[in-house]
């Protein structure tokens, strides 16, 4: 193998791949990047055996070949590199990478690309066809309440639901339930219930570029995984088995109170109110008040004995009685920070019950936020 590549785009591409990299594994080749030849233009992959990600990056092909080399030690060096050419030149007799890059000269002990796991054959024209912007914004808006909890690996994952055109995500911890809805340019004309652990669409959230281009998403049968593709990223995830609950039942269809209020005025009292509630299990307490003409107040508080209080006030409209509740004051900032419309609504009946919260305008997007007890 031997290809010359820019500096820029082979730090670009390290950079990707490089999260896909196994940080602790029994087997040495998982903590490296396999660089490849691919069609006339270099491919770098990295796995972790859950989840491989694939970059493709524009490069001058003299000679066919592959090696995997340390993730690390190629992308400390890379990026220590002037922004010129970056010869990489292989020896397969003593499978060593050559990198040469103006006046630096390294050689790099690889691993024999046959020993790196064969990422699976995409089939395109199976697949179904997302919007990157739409798809993006599902992740940010869903993956979030996904579990961190090991115990629990059905509830890590996010639910893919696609019945038609309409393509449902949901994700829940067991205290709080995101939901988004979308509609996809033309039917699908697929029925899928996938569960995708949360980790994998982040990552796939991070890499994949802004623009009008589409991703393709393709389920090869009774290999239990997905693939995400686009032109020049390949993201490859296991899926999780298992039952996903039940979310549709748990979202309260009725309401007593709905306060209409601005989100960033929430967002800005939430912020300022966990500088205290982080000291005291994260409690926000909100007090809603309303009159008779409906024009009222939410008085957002944190208290802690050790670091003290904090007090705001956002104003609203509130239909319906009067209701103080709490909730963990981190899971209200994170909704608040993925929902894109001006003003939201908060329906609530008791203050033992679930909360919901809707962005004003939007019925694509619900967000169920389990209470905490105020003590």
């Amino acid at each position: 193998m031997k290809v010359s590549v820019s500096q820029q785009h082979l730090a670009h591409g390290l950079g990707i791949v490089s999260r896909a990299v196994a940080p602790r594994s029994t087997l040495p080749v998982l903590a490296n990047v396999l660089i490849a030849t691919d069609e006339g233009r270099l491919r770098l992959s990295a796995t972790n055996l859950e989840m491989g990600i694939s970059c493709w990056v524009p490069a001058e092909i003299s000679e066919e070949g592959a090696i995997t080399v340390p993730a690390r030690t190629i992308s400390d060096l890379v990026a220590t590199l002037p922004n010129d050419k970056v010869v990489l030149t292989l020896d397969e007799r003593s499978m060593t990478l050559n990198v040469r890059s103006g006046q630096s000269v390294t050689d790099i002990k690889g691993i024999d690309p046959q020993e790196f796991p064969p990422m699976p054959p995409v089939d395109l024209e199976d697949g179904v066809e997302l919007n990157v912007a739409d798809f993006k914004e599902m992740i940010q808006q869903v993956a979030f309440s996904a579990s961190v909890d090991e115990a629990r690996p059905v509830l890590q994952g996010v639910l893919l639901s696609l019945a038609g055109s309409e393509l449902v995500m949901a994700a829940t911890d067991g205290f709080r339930i995101s939901i988004k809805k979308s509609v996809l340019s033309s039917s699908a004309g697929k029925s899928l219930n996938v569960i995708i652990p949360a980790r994998a669409l982040t990552e796939l959230s991070r890499i994949v570029a802004d623009g009008g281009q589409m991703i393709t998403m393709h389920i090869p049968r009774d290999r239990g995984q997905v693939i995400f593709h686009t032109k020049d990223i390949e993201l490859v995830s296991q899926i999780i088995d298992g039952n996903f609950p039940d979310y549709k039942v748990i979202v309260p269809r009725t309401f007593k109170t709905r306060t209409v209020t601005s989100a960033a005025g929430l967002l800005k009292a939430c912020k300022q109110a966990e500088i205290i509630a982080r000291e005291s299990n994260n409690i926000v307490r909100l007090n809603i008040l309303s009159n008779s003409d409906q024009i009222g107040t939410v008085e957002v508080s944190a208290q802690s004995e050790e670091t003290g209080t904090n007090e705001n006030k956002v104003d609203a409209t509130v239909d319906g009685p009067g209701l103080a509740i709490a909730f963990n004051v981190r899971f209200l900032r994170e909704v608040l920070e993925v929902i894109k419309s001006p003003n939201i609504s908060l329906e609530t009946n008791m203050n033992n019950t679930p909360g919901v919260i809707r962005p004003l305008g939007d019925d694509s997007y619900v967000h169920v936020i389990m209470p905490m007890h105020m003590g």
